[in-house]
C-alpha cells in the first residue's frame, strides 16, 4: 500500500490495443473504452495513514471504527442481559435500560454492519476485484469516511448530552419518541437524528463511489457477467441503499423538526401528561411508513454483499465452480427490487385494511424465492466439492445454516395470523438477531479470516480461529433458540425485569440465555488477540495462500501497494470461478490468465 509510484498514468485506450498486436487470435480481448485515471499520490504520513485517499486503507479505517463501535453495542447487549438475568442485582433503571435498547439496535444495524459491509468490504474489494487503481473520486471518497466518524462521534456523544441517549427504541417511532416521559426525548433525540443524517450523507458520497467505479473503472476483459459476487452484493445493495436511504433522511429531518421546532409532520393532536399540546394534524403511521421503506431494504443493504461473499468463500474453498453464476446475480437483482414491496410487514399491528395485509404477506413470501435459489445453488456448489474446513469454509457454512434457520421463522412472522400474536414477543428478537445479526457476523468473520492475508500479508491463527468459531457458533444457538420458546410462551420483548411477573416460569431460562451470551462476548477477545498478534508476528503468507482466482490475489506484490497493479492494468479472460476445470495443470485458473497459457482446459466460455 505504499506510494512507490512517482509516474503519473496517462496510458490511452489505444495503447492497450497495440500491446496486444502480437496476441494469438484466442487471446484477444476488446482494447480499453477509456483512459486510465490519474492516480493520487500522498505527499506526507497524514495524507498516506489518516486522510488516505487510497480505498484499501480507506476500507481498513471503515472496518476498524465500525468494529469500535460495534464493541460499545456488544457491551450494551450484555448489560441488558445481565439486568433481566439478575434483575435483583438493578444493574440498569427503567430508563437507562431503554436507551441502552435503542443505542445497540441502531448501533448494530446501521453504523456497524451496513458500514462494514459497504465502507469496509466495499472500499478493500471493489478496486482489486475490478482490475481498477483505485475508486474513481479518491478525494470524495476519504471525505466519505470522515463523514462517517463524525456521525459516529455525533451518537456517542449523545451518551454525554442532559437527559443521556434516546430511549425511544431503535426504531425511534413518534408521537412517544419525543414526548415528556420518554428518556432522551429532546438532546438524546437530537443527536441520535443528527447522527443519521450525517450518516446518510457520508454514505451517499461514498455509495455514488462504489458504483460508478463497477460501471466504469473495470479493466479490459472484466465484464460484468465476469465480476465476482461479492462485487455484485456490495454493487447492488450501494443502488439499494442510495434508494432507500433518502426515506429515513427525510423522516429523520422532519422528525427533528417536529422535536426541536414543534412542527406537526408525526405529531397528532393528544394529551401528553395531563396536559393538551399544541401539535395537531400529524401521523405517526407516516414515520413508520417513511422508516420501514427504508428499513426492510436495510436487512438486504447488509445481506446482498453477504450473500456474495458467502458465494465467493464457497467456491475457492470448496475447489468447485459456482452453480448457476447468472442465475445468483439475477436472484441478487430480484431480491433488491421485491425488497422495496414487502415494508408493511412490519406494521400488521399498526392497523392496515385486511387485502392491504395479503397484499405484503404475499410480497414477503414471494422474496423467499430468489433467496432459496441462492441457498439451493450453495449446496449445489458443495455437493462433490473438495471441501477444505478451513476457518473461512467453517463460518461459511454457519452462515448458511443460521440463514436458513432465521429465513424459516421468517415465514412465521410473514403471515398476519401469526405475526399479529408473536410480533411483541421473544420469538420476534430471536429471528431478527439470527437473520439480521448472527448471520452477518458470522459472514464478517469468515471474509476476515479469508482476507486478512491481502491486507496485512500474514495469516491468521488457524487453531485460534477453530476455537473462535465453535465457541461464537454454539454460543449463538443457546443464546437464541430459547427465545424462540420464550416467544411461543408469550413472553414480550422491551420489558426490563421478569421478576414476580407471570412470566417467572423464564427467569431461569433467562439466566441461562444470559451466561451464554457473556461467554460468546468474551470469547471475542480470541477474535481480537488473533488479529492483533498475528499482524504483527503471524506466520507469513504467500501470495495467493488460498489459490483463489479472483483479481485481488493477482497483485504484482502482496499486500498490494499503492496503485494495485504497477505499471500495466491485469487482463481479464474469464470468470473467477475456473476450478478443477478437466486438463488444466493447476486446480485453479486465475481470471488474469490466457486462453493460451491454459490450451488444454476445457474452461468454460464466460
Amino acid at each position: 500500500m505504499s506510494d512507490e509510484f512517482d509516474y503519473k498514468i496517462e496510458a490511452k485506450a489505444a495503447d492497450a490495443t497495440t500491446a496486444d498486436a502480437s496476441a494469438p487470435p484466442i487471446d484477444y480481448v476488446p482494447p480499453a473504452e477509456r483512459p486510465e485515471q490519474e492516480l493520487y499520490h500522498s505527499k506526507s504520513w497524514w495524507t498516506t495513514y489518516v486522510f488516505s485517499q487510497d480505498a484499501k486503507y480507506i476500507g481498513v479505517q471503515y472496518t476498524c471504527v465500525a468494529t469500535a463501535i460495534a464493541v460499545v453495542g456488544l457491551i450494551l447487549s450484555l448489560m441488558m442481559r445481565t439486568q433481566l438475568a439478575f434483575p435483583g442485582l438493578n444493574v440498569l433503571d427503567p430508563s437507562t435500560y431503554y436507551q441502552f435498547v435503542t443505542m445497540h439496535g441502531m448501533i448494530m444495524v446501521v453504523f456497524f454492519l451496513t458500514a462494514l459491509f459497504l465502507g469496509g468490504f466495499g472500499n478493500l474489494l471493489i478496486p482489486l476485484m475490478c482490475g481498477a487503481r483505485d475508486m474513481v473520486f479518491p478525494y470524495v471518497n476519504m471525505l466519505s469516511f470522515w463523514v462517517f466518524v463524525l456521525a459516529i462521534l455525533l451518537l456517542v456523544s449523545s451518551f454525554f448530552v442532559p437527559g443521556g441517549p434516546t430511549g425511544a427504541g431503535w426504531t425511534l417511532y413518534p408521537p412517544q419518541a419525543i414526548t415528556v416521559g420518554t428518556p432522551g426525548n429532546l438532546w438524546g433525540m437530537v443527536m441520535m437524528l443528527a447522527s443519521l443524517v450525517f450518516f446518510v450523507i457520508g454514505f451517499t458520497m461514498g455509495g455514488l463511489n462504489y458504483v460508478i467505479t463497477v460501471l466504469q473503472a473495470r479493466t479490459r476483459g472484466m465484464t460484468l457477467m465476469r465480476l465476482p459476487l461479492s462485487v455484485w452484493g456490495i454493487f447492488v445493495a450501494t443502488v439499494l441503499a442510495l434508494l432507500a436511504f433518502p426515506a429515513l433522511l427525510v423522516g429523520g429531518i422532519m422528525l427533528l423538526l417536529d422535536a426541536v421546532l414543534g412542527t406537526s409532520f408525526f405529531m397528532p393532536e393528544m394529551i401528553s401528561m395531563g396536559e393538551k399540546l399544541s401539535t395537531e394534524g400529524g401521523s405517526p403511521i407516516l414515520f413508520q411508513h417513511l422508516f420501514w421503506f427504508f428499513g426492510h431494504p436495510e436487512v438486504y443493504i447488509v445481506a446482498l454483499p453477504a450473500f456474495g461473499i458467502v458465494s465467493d468463500l464457497i467456491s475457492v474453498h470448496a475447489r468447485r465452480n459456482l452453480f448457476g453464476y447468472r442465475m445468483m446475480v439475477w436472484a441478487i437483482v430480484a431480491i433488491a427490487a421485491l425488497s422495496f414491496i414487502v415494508w408493511a410487514h412490519h406494521m400488521y399491528v399498526a392497523g392496515m385494511r385486511p387485502w392491504f395485509g395479503y397484499f405484503f404477506a404475499t410480497t414477503t413470501l414471494i422474496i423467499a424465492v430468489p433467496t432459496a435459489i441462492k441457498v439451493y445453488n450453495w449446496v449445489l456448489t458443495l455437493w462433490r466439492g473438495n471441501i477444505r474446513l478451513t476457518v473461512p469454509m467453517l463460518f461459511t457454512l454457519a452462515f448458511i445454516i443460521t440463514f436458513l434457520n432465521g429465513g424459516i421463522t421468517g415465514l412465521f412472522l410473514g403471515n398476519v395470523a401469526i405475526d399479529v400474536p408473536l410480533s411483541d414477543t421473544y420469538f420476534v428478537v430471536a429471528h431478527f438477531h439470527m437473520v439480521m445479526g448472527i448471520a452477518p457476523v458470522l459472514v464478517v468473520f469468515g471474509a476476515v479470516y479469508h482476507w486478512f492475508p491481502l491486507v496485512t500479508g500474514r495469516m491468521l491463527d488457524e487453531g485460534l480461529g477453530k476455537i473462535h468459531f465453535w465457541i461464537t457458533f454454539v454460543g449463538t444457538y443457546m443464546i437464541y433458540t430459547p427465545m424462540y420458546y420464550q416467544g411461543f410462551l408469550g413472553v414480550p420483548r422491551r420489558y426490563f425485569e421478569m421478576y414476580e411477573s407471570s412470566y417467572a416460569s423464564t427467569v431461569g431460562l433467562n439466566v441461562f440465555i444470559t451466561v451464554a451470551a457473556l461467554i460468546v462476548g468474551l470469547s471475542q477477545l480470541i477474535f481480537f488477540y488473533n488479529i492483533i498478534y498475528s499482524a504483527r508476528a503471524g506466520k507469513k503468507a504467500k501470495k495467493n495462500p488460498w489459490d483463489a482466482n479472483s483479481l485481488e490475489w493477482q497483485t504484482p506484490e502482496m499486500p498490494p501497494k499503492h496503485g494495485n497493479w504497477g505499471r500495466t492494468l491485469p487482463v481479464v479472460y474469464r470468470w473467477p470461478y475456473d476450478f478443477n476445470v478437466p486438463g488444466a495443470s493447476k486446480d485453479y485458473i486465475p481470471q488474469n490468465v490466457s486462453p493460451s497459457q491454459a490450451r488444454g482446459a476445457k474452461a468454460e466460455r464466460t
